[in-house]
């Protein structure tokens, strides 16, 4: 590998792709090794989801912020309606981004949802309702943020395209009036 690589082609941010990772796999890993070495449902339940659960929260609020520049919530409002809120960084910083660390976190995300599924399947062909209960939480968990993320990023895209209509518009018409006021 050559020692002068230029500086897009490696981590920006190692230490939360790391994490981001992490947690993830220590999800998935726990849930699939405790068969073999944990006979209590209720254990493996419990830690599985809570694994799920930082996973989740470490996507939503600080990897998510850190490695693509998108935060995401959801409010329920006094009429009792869900109203999806988002958060993106400015359009010269989501230029600045790692391509590297954006890679990285969307196809974890996408892949960890499908190792779910995957293991839902087994679940369902081994008739265990209980471990499909799990899989349905930690699913319901990654589904969440990838719905979260997937929204977020559209609302950014238009956000870009508002601000570059926005700019184009308002030169067109500076030009247009410094035509008219030479004259």
């Amino acid at each position: 590998m050559d020692r002068l690589q230029a500086p897009e082609e490696n981590y920006a941010n190692p230490k939360t792709c790391f994490f981001h990772v992490l947690f993830k796999a220590a999800a998935l890993a726990f849930y699939i090794l405790s068969a073999l070495f944990v006979d209590n449902f209720v254990i493996i339940f419990v830690l599985t989801v809570f694994l799920a659960a930082l996973d989740f929260w470490v996507v939503k609020n600080v990897s998510g912020r850190i490695l693509v520049g998108l935060r995401w919530w959801n409010e329920i409002n006094d009429q009792g309606e869900s109203i999806w809120k988002f958060e993106c960084l400015d359009q010269e910083s989501l230029s600045r981004m790692n391509k590297k660390d954006s890679w990285l976190f969307w196809w974890t995300l996408y892949l960890t949802a499908a190792a779910w599924i995957l293991l839902a399947i087994f679940s369902l062909i081994r008739f265990q309702a209980d471990y499909l209960l799990v899989v349905g939480v930690c699913l319901t968990l990654s589904i969440a943020n990838i719905i979260g993320f997937t929204k977020c990023r559209k609302d950014a895209k238009k956000q870009i395209q508002q601000f570059a209509q926005q700019t184009i518009a308002s030169r067109v018409s500076s030009t247009i009036q410094s035509a008219f006021s030479v004259v």
